[in-house]
């Protein structure tokens, strides 16, 4: 029988929950066997999660452009039912985010999101839907959303090579964040890390804007190695990276998503490939300003989701148990004001 997702948030919100507790030894490709899923559910029983970062996708209602040319794991349909599968022994709340469909199904794809937040056996309970700062008719999208307890926030990724770089610095753009911040509404920055600093200037401009940037500034795992600059397949400069995301930490209206970095993991990847990444993004963002995402289903590119999840709590083991508790679900509570 399912528990009504809003009946368990408030069973296990007051009970008091050690976030350290769980250690899958030597996952040097991230892949969980059974037994080991299984032991993570055992240990894992009363942790709330919070996943900020869910993509679903029903091909029967819409089918995204891009994924004809996607790897062949991403081309399928990914709904509610092989979510629950993909969390098998967690506790899991999820914020849907959008996955950038045809600007022509933004209205389709919001209204069918906003419809499984209303089913209460579904993990899903508000989403940040798609959506174009730039166009002429944004306001208009946005009003039909102005009464909905579910819609928090808009994406449209920037990092495709259709979009140039200072796309985001457009006056149009700049008008729509701006338009969402008069809203309450959030603006996620999903953008190449080499372009940080446009995000940057877009957030100056819109102080009254809060944003999030998507997957730790779509940091490369690959650029932290030792044999980076000899292999030439990191993405972009680490030290760079490093200097930009502090610079938006500086700004008091902006949370870092601790999410995807798995996609862009080497194939034999460790958790030395991850840390340098979430430690900085802890570090520069503070214990207040960080959120959990499990970028499932791309997140398979790397690992399973369960895999991220325990990699994920062995990094940060050796923080605090409050800096863990925000990590892990508290932040995204207040932050998403999402009910108790």
């Amino acid at each position: 029988m399912s528990i009504p997702r809003r009946d368990f948030l408030k069973r296990v919100s007051a009970t008091s929950m050690a976030m350290g507790s769980l250690t899958v030894a030597n996952l040097p490709t991230g892949v969980l066997a059974q037994g080991e899923q299984a032991n993570l559910a055992k240990q894992d029983d009363h942790m709330l999660i919070i996943d900020t970062h869910q993509h679903l996708r029903d091909l029967s209602r819409q089918t995204p452009p891009w994924l004809e040319s996607a790897p062949e794991v991403l081309r399928r349909n990914y709904t509610s039912r092989e979510y629950q599968a993909a969390t098998e022994g967690l506790h899991v709340e999820a914020i849907y985010m959008e996955v950038d469909v045809a600007p022509a199904d933004h209205m389709k794809e919001a209204q069918y999101v906003v419809s499984l937040c209303e089913d209460e056996t579904k993990a899903t309970v508000a989403a940040v839907i798609g959506g174009r700062p730039s166009s002429e008719r944004f306001t208009h999208y946005l009003d039909h959303f102005k009464d909905s307890k579910y819609v928090k926030g808009v994406r449209q990724v920037l990092h495709v090579p259709e979009t140039k770089p200072g796309y985001c610095l457009r006056e149009s753009f700049v008008a729509g964040t701006r338009a969402l911040g008069e809203r309450g509404l959030r603006l996620d920055l999903c953008m190449r890390p080499m372009e940080l600093n446009d995000g940057a200037k877009l957030i100056d401009l819109c102080p009254d804007t809060n944003f999030i940037v998507d997957h730790c500034g779509n940091a490369d795992p690959k650029a932290f190695r030792k044999d980076a600059n000899t292999t030439g397949q990191a993405w972009h400069d680490p030290d760079e990276w490093k200097r930009d995301m502090e610079n938006l930490a500086n700004f008091p209206n902006v949370i870092c998503k601790i999410s995807g970095i798995l996609a862009r993991a080497p194939k034999d990847w460790s958790m030395d490939d991850l840390a340098p990444i979430v430690n900085h993004c802890i570090d520069m963002f503070g214990e207040d300003r960080i959120v959990f995402g499990g970028d499932w289903p791309v997140c398979l590119l790397g690992a399973s989701l369960l895999a991220w999840v325990s990699s994920l709590r062995q990094i940060v083991s050796t923080r605090s148990d409050q800096l863990q508790r925000k990590l892990w679900h508290e932040n995204a509570q207040r932050y998403y004001k999402l009910p108790v």
